[in-house]
């Protein structure tokens, strides 16, 4: 396939005309397009299907309830396209790992299980009875169950992972390692300290209530663009919209709302951003100090003068702990480390400031620029001390809202796929099914990926998910893969785990989420989770390509029973009736009682937030706030001086680490994505040209050589000092053991870097 290479900078809102077409586009390229019209009008909305992009909430009032990314997903989820044993017989593992991520995702979708031969180097077609006949035999054969890791992608239904925690936990072990250890975990573990629980506060609506909404470290025009329509109504409403992002964004700026005809055929738009910040990498925290830093002195002349104060006391001293230690910390924060490690002036933080502090009703969302650095736990917890001073939590239009990033990935945790599980939550298990759950904490990610590098794990079984190309270090990643005495991949589309196997692997096809899932009750539905803690049904309408595709929870089952059989669980029971395995949630986890009946409700189900209801499960029964220092630095004290720090992100045609196409038409990117983002004047300092070939180095302290070659340079807003690149490309720049405090969480958003002009061309992946 070839692309036409090309920079063109951008000139159009967000949406628009552009998102249309684009939509259009993938729709007729899927070569199912009658299908995928069907499958678009159907989705997010009551009796359908839940998106399987992002985790962004249903406002239930839209004639066409997806974006443009929504419907890339479901367009390259309901291909005709497939990869099939004669595609597999035809391509070998060698052939096929020289290929492009986008190029393994294109050829279509998996429809039958496949084997790997290591002496043909070829998958080669197996049957479900002797696939998980093959997996109980190596777990049987384990010295002890730690020597197994259960990984989870986000996508999973709350079904799904329900049972599959269920399996791992009667197997022994909590190594859960999942998609959320690398993107949201600080958020979690943050909030859940400050709070007492690790999720956001606020519901959808929240938004038309909003005087002022602070957004940091997130581009909602690619990554959730349904989000643009909660801001673009806020702002038109008369909200402020008070953006952190290190680089300008198109969709933070404007936005033209493709469901409204004459913002599509006319320049019309709305302005998103009334104030657009853009610190350092890394520099957030420091930000929000700032602004902390100048409302305490706004708040002490007040008080001072015999006048109220800015700060609500009265929330303060009736639902917080620790405001003196924090006032403390701030005090002894000086301007200069603030102006230095933010990268913004002292004037733009009081600015952001005074418009905090006109506003009654604040709410304040991040995504992954929050959250993929080493002291991302302090950020989310002093993004959180700002809202308690204001009392910003417990009200209408105001309090906290992580945007997590994959469609279930908060229902997951939800359902118990934690590496550090709760006490109640074990006890709640073990008392159901009458069986002692292991008690000692598991792997995330960053653990599992390590354990296998020692040789100490024998079986990985991936549920969805593309650990090789979505875990950091990528060339160790990969080592650590095929370590494993048996990789089991159950995956809906070829990708690059699948290419570096175990001794042995197997590749298990399942429906996706536009599909229909028959079992032997009938049709069945699933349930997810959004950022906004609402439940909801999710039933696909599609026919499966294949009769060899199976669902996520029925391979689930088959796996369990065939290694556990059925004299605690009857396995096979739930996989043929979902509602079965509904009763269980709601006889197990809190929130969930009359789970199959709240599942008619329209719209969904909420379920609760103890802290947004001024109850907060911590030590001291309040919130607690967080006196921590900002960091000396984002990295060791011993890596060298770091001339650039270096963030990995998405292009505008990927999700995650699935590649729709090779644009990122925001960007003005077209046909390539080896492309590295400068400031030019960066770019002129080094002597360099745009356009010009650079290889990019890892400053690390481990002797560890960490290159990738040939990245086109390309000038952009983005404060000196910062750069920004594509990731999986870049994830082979990313140290496996660089990882944020408390959280595991890969520091992908600060990674320290120099540049060199490229003497060669590299040798390209074949798109």
């Amino acid at each position: 396939m070839k692309f036409k290479r090309k920079i063109k900078p951008y000139r159009a809102a967000a949406g628009g005309w552009g998102s249309l077409e684009a939509t259009t586009r993938f729709v007729f390229d899927s070569k199912a397009a009658l299908k995928n019209m069907r499958n678009l009008m159907r989705m997010n909305k009551a009796r359908g299907f839940d998106c399987p992009g992002c985790a962004w909430g249903d406002d239930n009032k839209s004639t066409f309830s997806f974006c443009e990314n929504g419907a890339k997903a479901v367009t390259w989820e309901a291909t005709r396209r497939v990869v099939d044993t004669d595609f597999f017989a035809q391509h070998s593992v060698t052939k096929l790992y020289a290929q492009s991520d986008y190029f393994l995702e294109y050829q279509g979708r998996l429809t039958h299980p496949m084997r790997y031969n290591a002496e043909t180097d070829h998958y080669e077609p197996v049957s479900w009875d002797d696939a998980f006949a093959l997996i109980a035999q190596h777990i049987k054969a384990m010295d002890n169950p730690n020597q197994m890791e259960l990984y989870t992608s986000g996508r999973a239904s709350n079904e799904a992972s329900w049972l599959y925690q269920l399996f791992g936990r009667l197997a022994g072990t909590n190594n859960f390692p999942d998609c959320s250890n690398m993107c949201h975990e600080a958020s979690g573990a943050g909030l859940k300290r400050s709070i007492g629980v690790g999720k956001g506060t606020i519901r959808l609506d929240d938004f038309d209530h909003a005087d002022a909404i602070f957004v940091f470290g997130q581009n909602p025009g690619t990554n959730h663009p349904r989000m643009l329509h909660s801001l673009r109504h806020a702002a038109d409403h008369g909200a402020k919209i008070v953006t952190f992002n290190t680089l300008r964004e198109r969709g933070l700026e404007r936005f033209a709302d493709p469901q409204k005809p004459l913002e599509v055929v006319t320049s019309k738009a709305g302005t998103i951003s009334s104030a657009y910040y853009q610190p350092n990498l890394g520099g957030d925290m420091a930000a929000v100090r700032g602004m902390v830093k100048a409302l305490l002195e706004t708040h002490r002349a007040r008080v001072a003068a015999g006048e109220k104060g800015l700060f609500d006391e009265a929330f303060i001293n009736a639902t917080t702990h620790g405001v003196e230690a924090y006032f403390d910390a701030v005090d002894n924060t000086d301007w200069m480390q603030i102006v230095q490690q933010s990268g913004l002036s002292e004037a733009q933080i009081r600015e952001a400031a005074a418009i905090y502090q006109s506003s009654d009703r604040v709410i304040i969302t991040w995504a992954m620029g929050i959250t993929q650095h080493k002291h991302s736990v302090d950020t989310v917890r002093e993004i959180v001390n700002l809202q308690l001073l204001f009392g910003q939590l417990g009200k209408k239009g105001a309090g906290l809202c992580p945007v997590r990033g994959h469609s279930n990935v908060q229902g997951n945790r939800t359902m118990g796929i934690d590496e550090k599980p709760s006490k109640a939550f074990l006890d709640a298990l073990g008392s159901h099914f009458g069986f002692e759950p292991p008690r000692e904490h598991g792997h995330n990610t960053v653990d599992a990926l390590n354990a296998m590098l020692r040789d100490e794990i024998k079986v990985l079984i991936a549920l969805g998910g593309n650990l090789a190309a979505a875990a950091p270090d990528s060339p160790r990643t990969e080592e650590a893969l095929q370590r494993c005495g048996l990789t089991v991949h159950i995956s809906t589309k070829l990708n690059r785990s699948h290419l570096v196997p175990g001794a042995e692997s197997l590749i298990l096809p399942t429906l996706g989420r536009t599909e229909r899932d028959t079992q032997a009750s009938g049709n069945q539905f699933i349930t997810v989770e959004d950022s906004f803690s609402m439940v909801h049904a999710s039933e696909g309408i599609g026919i499966p390509l294949a009769e060899t595709q199976r669902s996520e929870t029925a391979i689930v089952a088959g796996i369990a029973h065939a290694v556990l059989g059925d004299e605690k669980v009857k396995w096979l029971e739930l996989a043929a009736d979902y509602n079965l395995i509904r009763d269980h949630i709601a006889a197990t986890i809190p929130g969930f009682a009359d789970f199959n009946e709240k599942c008619d409700l329209p719209g969904g189900f909420y379920l609760g937030n103890a802290a947004a209801d001024l109850r907060f499960n911590t030590p001291t029964q309040k919130a607690e706030f967080s006196s921590a220092a900002l960091p000396e630095s984002l990295f060791p004290a011993d890596v060298a001086e770091v001339p650039f720090t270096l963030q990995t992100l998405r292009s505008h045609d990927q999700y995650n680490t699935t590649i729709y196409g090779l644009d990122d038409r925001y960007r003005g990117v077209y046909g390539q994505r080896e492309v590295v983002f400068i400031n030019p004047e960066d770019m002129q300092a080094l002597g360099f040209t745009e356009g010009q070939l650079v290889d990019i180095e890892t400053l690390w302290n481990d002797n560890i050589s960490r290159r990738v070659s040939g990245f086109k340079l390309v000038p952009y807003n983005i404060p000196r000092g910062n750069l920004a690149a594509y990731y999986p490309e870049t994830n082979p720049l990313v140290p496996l053991n660089s990882f944020g405090d408390i959280s595991g969480t890969p520091t992908s958003k600060s990674v320290p870097v120099k540049l060199e002009l490229s003497v060669s061309l590299p040798t390209q992946r074949i798109a």
